[in-house]
């Protein structure tokens, strides 16, 4: 029954963000869930060194501008948990201000399925305000696939966003694809590479100076299972995306 249940769920998430993340979490998902009956809070703090200066459409340019995201994920079972975001911005020039809010829940295939990687999907829904994004409300559907296998970790998230308020609102599903592929150097530190793309409708593809892609070369720490911490410098590879950002995650489970 168990199962009957759960498979029904996933079905349901995968028949219904913020385009490239906007930049507020910038994070490639693992497909492991909150333990049940656990709490995790994480902090999400990136800064843009080198964005847009113009305010273009009403949107207020991301130049110098620090995003500051607060995450709270409880673990209701060991394959489903909820996530909440709100979503903050710190600048000058009147760019402070509280922007929006998601709701995100996850559900996991559970361990004792026995796959051969790790599978969950996520489906988040929000608001943010139209000076910080064009679109307005927003859905993000986000499968999740990972494997560890030795030193080396990758995870890949096939993501989907859809706009219900906003310029893309009748573009259909955009394409936004995001991998990270680590290698623990030592038992604390692991180095690897994060990809995040938007490519526009599937399609019916941006051409590519209107895409968004960005690179990070990331940092994750293991200095206690209650914490987590990952870092990374970003370079944008196309004109309409951020060239230059930092990010810092720090994450406590209760």
């Amino acid at each position: 029954m168990g199962k009957i249940l759960l498979l029904c769920c996933l079905a349901c998430l995968l028949v219904g963000k913020l385009q490239a993340q906007d930049n507020y979490e910038i994070q490639v998902y693992g497909a492991e869930t909150v333990e049940q009956g656990h709490t995790m809070l994480e902090l999400h703090s990136n800064y843009t060194a080198n964005g847009s200066t113009s305010t273009v459409d009403g949107q207020l340019p991301t130049n110098h501008i620090f995003h500051e995201t607060i995450e709270i994920t409880h673990g209701w079972t060991p394959w489903f948990e909820t996530g909440f975001y709100f979503f903050n911005a710190l600048g000058d020039d009147g760019r402070t201000a509280y922007v929006g809010s998601h709701i995100r829940p996850r559900v996991a295939a559970p361990e004792s399925w026995k796959w051969p990687v790790g599978v969950s999907i996520s489906f988040e829904f929000g608001f943010q305000k139209k000076e910080y994004s064009p679109n307005t409300s927003t859905l993000e559907i986000r499968p999740i696939v990972d494997k560890k296998i030795d030193k080396w970790y990758v995870a890949f998230n096939p993501t989907l966003d859809q706009s219900f308020a906003g310029p893309d609102e009748h573009r259909g599903m955009i394409f936004s694809p995001n991998i990270k592929g680590s290698y623990d150097v030592s038992k604390v530190v692991a180095l690897g590479i994060e990809y995040y793309g938007s490519t526009g409708p599937f399609f019916h593809y941006d051409s590519i100076q209107l895409q968004q892609h960005q690179v990070f070369a990331a940092i994750d720490l293991n200095t206690n299972p209650n914490w987590e911490f990952n870092g990374g410098i970003g370079l944008g590879l196309t004109n309409s995306t951020d060239k230059a950002i930092f990010k810092i995650i720090i994450g406590r489970r209760f």
